[in-house]
C-alpha cells in the first residue's frame, strides 16, 4: 500500500471550501445512499465538507458519527456544525492510532463514507474490518479515493482488502477525480 501520510490539519480549510462543490457536490454524491433517520459513519471527516450535508440528510431522527485522528480537524468541525445548527446530530470522536474506537457501534451503522482517506492509513485492512463490524447486514460503504494520490492498482488492492472482510462490490459510481466503489455488507 501507499506510504502513510495524513493530510495536514490546515489543508482542511481548502478541502472544506464551498468552491469544491463545483467538482464534488456532497448532495449529489450522497443522495443515492443516505436517507432521513439513518445512522452514518464518516471516517476522516476533516473539517466537514461532507459531514454537514450528511447531518442535514439524516435529519433529526438520524445520527452521524464523525471519526478523525486529528484533534484540530475535529475542533473546526464542531465549530462549523454548531454554526450550522447541526451539532446535536453529529457524534464527533477522536480515533486512536490503531483503531477508530467504535466497538460500541457494532451492527448499528447503515452507511459508511470513506472519502479520500483510506490511502492515508497505515493499516487499511484494519479500517475495513472495523467498518464491516459496525455496519448492519446490508449496510453500505462508499469508498472514494483521489486519482491524484491513488493509482488504479492501489484502489483494486483496497477493494480486495474490503472483500476479505465481507464487503462486496455492488457498483462503481462516477465521482469526479476519484476512483469510487459502493460496497455492501452481507
Amino acid at each position: 500500500m501507499a506510504e502513510h501520510r495524513v493530510c495536514p490539519w490546515w489543508l482542511g480549510y481548502l478541502l472544506a471550501c464551498p468552491l469544491r462543490r463545483l467538482a464534488q457536490d456532497p448532495a449529489r454524491i450522497l443522495t443515492p445512499y443516505v436517507r432521513n433517520g439513518m445512522t452514518v459513519l464518516e471516517s476522516g471527516p476533516g473539517m466537514g465538507f461532507f459531514t454537514l450535508e450528511l447531518a442535514r440528510m439524516v435529519g433529526t431522527a438520524g445520527r452521524v458519527v464523525a471519526v478523525d485522528v486529528q484533534p484540530k480537524m475535529l475542533s473546526r468541525l464542531r465549530r462549523r456544525l454548531a454554526k450550522a445548527g447541526l451539532l446535536e446530530r453529529v457524534d464527533v470522536r477522536l480515533a486512536g492510532a490503531d483503531s477508530m474506537g467504535l466497538a460500541d457501534l457494532t451492527g448499528t451503522i447503515d452507511f459508511v463514507l470513506a472519502f479520500a482517506m483510506v490511502h492515508e492509513l497505515t493499516a487499511p485492512d484494519r479500517f475495513f474490518a472495523e467498518a464491516a463490524q459496525v455496519l448492519k447486514p446490508g449496510g453500505g460503504l462508499l469508498l472514494a479515493e483521489p486519482i491524484g494520490h491513488v493509482r488504479a492498482p492501489q484502489f483494486e488492492q483496497q477493494l480486495a482488502l474490503a472483500a476479505q472482510v465481507g464487503l462486496r462490490l455492488i457498483e462503481r459510481p462516477s465521482i469526479r477525480r476519484s476512483h469510487a466503489a459502493l460496497l455492501k455488507r452481507d
